[in-house]
């Protein structure tokens, strides 16, 4: 009889893909995949450190099985990811239940690893190097990945896949684990990207978004041969299949016109660009050390506007960083009016052991503070998001269709023939309307009679029509 493995995943992007890998190659090894951990045999958590609440919810998690371990001591808890990578031993001693700890860079040990804990060698780790462990291209090489090991049924959808093309990070801001925890940067060779490119367009992909940590920074280098990202996508873009590529997540001074002139010329590839500010005051992004000022990041976003007008920009605000003022926070409600971003992903600042911040920075914002600041600044951006979409009102909007919307997944009767589906447009927003299940996957024209904050609602159109980029 087959291992049974339940999986639980939180966090980004990346989490998500590596979860996918982990699976492909335990279903390799004779794992079965199932959906509750009350039937698995080897439960995995794979975890986050970049905010204190994902932490919890993973240690929460942990709490809860403990029952399940204490009658079923065959069991096998493992926790992989970012948070082990950070914490290691720390996670044995806060749950000494757990038999098994992986770091992002040693997820490939972990069916040699179950294998251990099965056969009775006690608690299992694998890390990686840290920063300052060994030479550089040592630690890197701890942090390696196993790409291109794939498992499409482990995607929200099996029309779009995530595809990494760069690992690690060495940006260093002051407030972010990462750097830690996933290694130096290190582009994956093109070559290889673009075979594991085709691979999924031979599974059924339609869209790819090639992750990084800051993804426009991808360099590969191979005897004196510099492939860039303008250079990776027009590769890519010639793999058949493929009808659209997004990538994320940018970081604001390698936004080249190079690349922006790429994104405009290469149909398949998405005006959509995900550029996190952090922050709209330039005394916290120094205490940040994000590395630019607001004034590069609006040259930057000028830059867009007059290369690809048609772009949707989206960002990410930290607020309540150590020191920041009532002005500091005002300054970035004026760069959320005044940059009109489609939508931004907005954390209220906790400190993470480890990080630079943590070490020379006072967390002095008060708690009431920080969410009074979140609450504000998120009104700001629903309002701005959704007079931006107003503006798409009696347009035609091409959609890849990703299946049911939420609330049909939740209320639809099966049986019916109508039901509200969802996709998204080349520029990332979503689109509700009434059609049916036969269209996931398809590409339809779509026409928008109202919106929201973050929702287009439209009805498909029956005739031809010319598409426009939105």
């Amino acid at each position: 009889m087959s291992q049974r493995v339940y999986i639980k995943t939180v966090g980004c992007q990346m989490n998500v893909l590596d979860s996918e890998m982990v699976i492909a190659d335990l279903k390799r090894h004779g794992y079965t995949l199932v959906e509750t951990p009350e039937e698995a045999d080897c439960i995995l958590y794979n975890t986050c450190s970049v905010r204190e609440h994902a932490e919890e919810k993973i240690y929460s998690a942990l709490g809860t099985i403990r029952p399940s371990k204490q009658k079923q001591p065959d069991k096998i808890i493992g926790v992989m990811g970012c948070m082990a990578q950070k914490d290691q031993d720390i996670i044995f001693k806060r749950a000494p239940y757990v038999d098994m700890v992986v770091g992002p860079g040693q997820l490939h040990t972990i069916p040699d690893l179950l294998d251990n804990v099965r056969n009775g060698e006690g608690r299992q780790m694998a890390v990686s190097l840290g920063r300052k462990d060994d030479k550089q291209a040592i630690v890197a090489r701890s942090h390696e990945t196993f790409d291109p090991l794939r498992d499409p049924s482990m995607r929200p959808t099996p029309f779009q896949a995530y595809l990494r093309i760069q690992i690690g990070c060495d940006k260093f801001c002051t407030y972010c684990v990462v750097p830690n925890t996933r290694g130096p940067e290190q582009g994956r060779p093109p070559q290889q990207i673009v075979s594991e490119a085709r691979i999924l367009a031979e599974q059924g992909c339609r869209e790819i978004t090639l992750l990084g940590q800051t993804v426009n920074s991808y360099k590969f280098r191979d005897n004196g041969d510099v492939t860039d990202m303008s250079s990776l996508l027009e590769m890519l873009h010639e793999v058949d299949g493929i009808d659209r590529i997004k990538f994320v997540t940018n970081y604001p001074k390698d936004m080249t016109e190079r690349l922006l002139i790429t994104v405009r010329d290469l149909p398949k590839v998405s005006p959509y660009l995900h550029v996190p500010a952090q922050s709209g005051s330039d005394a916290v992004l120094k205490r940040m050390k994000r590395g630019y000022t607001i004034a590069d990041y609006m040259e930057m976003f000028e830059r867009i506007e007059r290369i690809l007008p048609e772009a949707a920009v989206s960002s990410d605000f930290i607020v309540g960083f150590c020191g920041e003022t009532d002005e500091d926070f005002e300054k970035s409600m004026a760069l959320v009016e005044r940059c009109r971003f489609k939508n931004s992903f907005i954390f209220q600042y906790s400190v993470r052991p480890g990080t630079k911040a943590s070490e020379i920075l006072e967390d002095d914002v008060p708690r009431e503070v920080k969410a009074d600041r979140n609450h504000r600044l998120l009104e700001v951006q629903n309002r701005v998001a959704k007079e931006e979409n107003a503006k798409l009102l009696g347009q035609d909007v091409q959609v890849l269709v990703e299946g049911l919307s939420k609330k049909a997944a939740e209320t639809a009767d099966p049986e019916a023939q109508v039901v509200q589906m969802t996709g998204r447009t080349q520029c990332d927003r979503i689109v509700v309307f009434d059609g049916n299940r036969r269209q996931a996957g398809q590409l339809l024209e779509v026409h928008v009679d109202d919106v929201s904050a973050h929702t287009l609602i439209g009805r498909v159109k029956t005739v031809d029509v010319v598409s426009i980029s939105l």
